[in-house]
């Protein structure tokens, strides 16, 4: 089921929302000092493009450097990319067909938000400490 989701995913959003991530990885590895927000909007990327069937942990250990990143991010371009899960979050949930897809949307607003101390795993991966956000 979730191979299907994906395609219909990577068919009706996922390409777009990944391009959106890939310019904003792009633009962040300009500078040597924002190659960590690059790959991290690398690795969302890849995520945006097949999200069904992974979930995303919290890293408990993430100090606050990544802390002053998400700040940083959140001001750059994760403002823009929440906007753009959002929008197709709700151009999705008009059928009922796409409503898993437009929940499942609304569910990467958070990391799109704060990439950073966050770790993309497989949902059937057990993870020893913080709870799973599940897609």
């Amino acid at each position: 089921m979730k191979t299907i989701l994906n395609v219909i995913w990577l068919l009706l959003c996922g390409l777009w929302m990944a391009i959106g991530y890939v310019v904003a990885g792009i633009i962040c590895c300009i500078l040597i000092i924002t190659i960590p927000f690059g790959i991290a909007s690398f690795r969302m990327a890849n995520y945006a493009l097949w999200p069904f069937g992974r979930t995303v942990v919290r890293k408990p250990t993430a100090g606050a450097a990544s802390m002053i990143g998400n700040i940083i991010w959140l001001i750059v371009a994760g403002i823009w990319l929440a906007l753009g899960h959002i929008a197709t979050g709700l151009a999705l949930c008009i059928t009922i067909i796409g409503i898993p897809l437009g929940i499942a949307s609304f569910k990467m607003v958070p990391v799109s938000l704060l990439p950073l101390g966050a770790e993309i795993v497989p949902t059937d991966q057990q993870i020893p400490g913080g709870a799973p956000t599940r897609i």
